[in-house]
């Protein structure tokens, strides 16, 4: 399985009317504080943040007087008013909100896990994850991340994505075999997102983890922009394609009707 990406170094630009680098920095310090395990000391953060010990000790402070951050004198971990952060952005979510009974009711019908994710740039982001009785070898939760081109999720959202982005994800995609299913030809990806696009629907069997297999449907606006995917996920081996489609896509289909219609017009 996929370890967790580590939060990406700020960039090395310069200020101006578009960038505060300050800014960029408070937020880079904040993810490394949310980096295991958990709690971190000022050098710790520091380089971890890609910053000066100095900057470190004046943004520390300043999200310690925020109430952002505790320290004992020593070492400095996030308060839960930083969870607020995130929360503001699943709360800016047309879908999130209303979500979470459609998401549960399609795990209930179906007897196996349902996700809800989006797409940030190479990678899907859970936005809900409801797991079924059936355990799996994946232990996700809401903020998790994986490369999106190995499963249904990501498939969908990048087949969704216009086409002058999509050929810039492709470029920016590190093709790695993780299992002997795993698609690591640009080309080859490229076509089975056309198919996915056509049909309305991706099934990966494997590719992330032999174990797992899933099919996913976009989540649109009222207007038909693709926002989230919504899937199905199950042990593998279990379903071919064609009984997986007659199992679940109509039930996910349906689903993400319903998650429409609760969407602001």
């Amino acid at each position: 399985m996929a370890a967790k990406r580590p939060p990406d170094k700020p960039a090395a630009v310069k200020e101006s009317d578009g960038f505060v680098r300050a800014i960029a920095r408070g937020f880079g310090v904040v993810e490394a504080l949310g980096r295991p395990p958990g709690r971190h000391t000022l050098s710790e953060v520091a380089r971890l943040a890609n910053v000066t010990r100095a900057t470190a000790r004046r943004i520390l402070a300043t999200l310690v007087a925020m109430r952002y951050c505790a320290s004992d004198g020593r070492y400095f971990q996030l308060r839960p008013r930083a969870l607020g952060l995130g929360l503001s952005y699943l709360n800016s979510l047309p879908f999130w909100a209303n979500s979470h009974r459609t998401v549960e009711a399609l795990r209930d019908e179906t007897s196996e896990s349902c996700a809800l994710a989006v797409l940030d740039e190479t990678e899907i982001v859970y936005v809900q994850r409801l797991p079924s009785r059936r355990i799996l070898t994946a232990n996700l939760g809401v903020g998790s991340r994986l490369p999106a081109h190995v499963i249904s999720l990501g498939r969908v959202l990048l087949a969704a994505t216009p086409a002058p982005d999509r050929d810039r994800l492709l470029e920016q995609i590190e093709f790695t075999k993780l299992t002997p299913r795993t698609v690591v030809d640009r080309g080859a990806l490229a076509e089975e997102l056309t198919r996915v696009a056509e049909q309305g629907y991706a099934w990966v069997d494997g590719e992330l983890d032999l174990a797992i297999c899933g099919m996913a449907v976009p989540v649109r606006r009222p207007n038909g922009q693709v926002v989230a995917a919504l899937s199905v996920n199950t042990i593998s081996g279990n379903l071919s394609e064609a009984a997986a489609k007659r199992r679940f896509l109509r039930p996910l289909q349906q689903a993400a009707r319903d998650i429409q219609m609760q969407m602001p017009q």
